[in-house]
């Protein structure tokens, strides 16, 4: 940001940064959190009429507020934050500008963790990541504990999340709890050591198909075989991680992948318009549901299992992630345990995974 206008250098007094906040400028005092949402709005948006779209409010009343901030930073520093270019044409950000808006992002970004974070430890509030298949089954788990959670005026929020993002996710405390899944070698062993973890179910993989039986006339498909078939593959992600660890993460100059996908009902589609033939990777439950025609757009389809010939053995398990030791920094009423002990009893119950 460009230095205020030059004059006598002023030496710090003895109070340091107390003393030049209580001398701080009118001009600074008067900006609000509103007139900073508003110039970061402009500055994705363009415009101000774009912005005023998207805030709800008339162009007039952003207008009025880049007004301000210019007037109010002009003094501060001798510079605008915004200049018009015409009409049409996206307003100029200039430098001081670019670095209050930058400013304004971080100063923002820290206060909403820090509510977020408050909002955790005092357990007004829960977030839940999960994937499109886990939905049903934290849907299921909620009803445990809605009436009590509810009573407490507990907040539950529930965002969507991809297998390939849950780790930044959970890491970067963007949701409490996570379900989710991994792949793992058949059998008992550690699983996510870095988070706690509640294992609910295990499954291996398929491949869903709309090959004919005379152009894929066997029941099993192993290492070997795989190679040779047109492979609707997953760009990234937890079946993308099975591939990976079988054929190396070059694996796409040792098989024949003929679609990348980022969304499972993307590759439903392509499979039934046949525009794409070949076979899917899937979680079996999930090839089972597409056959029986329980997804949209399903139908049609067979289902060819793997063979036991892979290196190594995997499976899909899925399960409740948190962070490692946080539930134990709180006591068992708190939400999060709660909530985690109703995954715990309904992962014991045995009930099929919904779909």
């Amino acid at each position: 940001m460009p230095s205020l206008p030059s004059g006598p250098l002023k030496v710090p007094g003895p109070e340091g940064f107390r003393g030049d906040l209580l001398a701080c400028s009118p001009d600074l005092l008067d900006l609000t959190w509103d007139q900073m949402r508003t110039l970061v709005v402009v500055h994705e948006e363009g415009t101000a009429l774009a912005a005023a779209r998207l805030l709800g409010r008339e162009q007039s009343s952003v207008q009025k507020q880049l007004d301000i901030l210019n007037r109010n930073f002009q003094s501060l520093t001798g510079e605008l934050v915004v200049v018009k270019q015409g009409r049409g044409r996206d307003l100029l950000f200039t430098p001081t500008g670019l670095e209050v808006v930058d400013r304004i992002r971080s100063t923002f970004s820290d206060w909403l963790q820090g509510i977020a974070n408050s909002r955790r430890r005092l357990g007004s509030s829960l977030t839940v990541g999960t994937t499109e298949f886990t939905l049903p089954f934290l849907a299921r788990v909620w009803e445990r504990v809605e009436p009590e959670l509810m009573a407490r005026e507990v907040e539950l929020k529930v965002v969507h999340v991809r297998t390939r993002d849950f780790r930044q996710r959970l890491d970067s405390n963007q949701v409490d709890l996570l379900c989710g899944g991994l792949a793992a070698p058949v059998g008992d062993g550690p699983l996510a050591p870095e988070y706690d973890f509640l294992e609910w179910h295990r499954e291996g993989l398929a491949l869903l198909t709309n090959l004919s039986v005379r152009e894929l006339p066997a029941r099993r498909v192993g290492v070997e075989r795989l190679r040779n078939l047109p492979l609707v593959i997953p760009s990234r992600g937890v079946i993308a991680d099975f591939v990976e660890r079988w054929y190396g993460t070059d694996f796409r100059s040792h098989l024949q992948v003929v679609a990348e996908i980022d969304d499972i009902y993307y590759g439903l589609a392509l499979l039934r318009s046949e525009m794409t033939r070949g076979c899917m990777l899937c979680a079996r439950s999930i090839g089972e549901a597409a056959v029986e025609g329980r997804l949209p757009g399903g139908e049609g389809f067979r289902l060819v299992e793997f063979a036991d010939d892979f290196d190594p053995m995997l499976q899909l398990v899925s399960g409740v992630f948190a962070r490692k030791g946080e539930r134990d920094t709180y006591d068992a009423s708190h939400p999060l345990n709660v909530l985690w002990e109703a995954f715990r009893e309904e992962a014991a119950s045995g009930q099929p995974i919904p779909l």
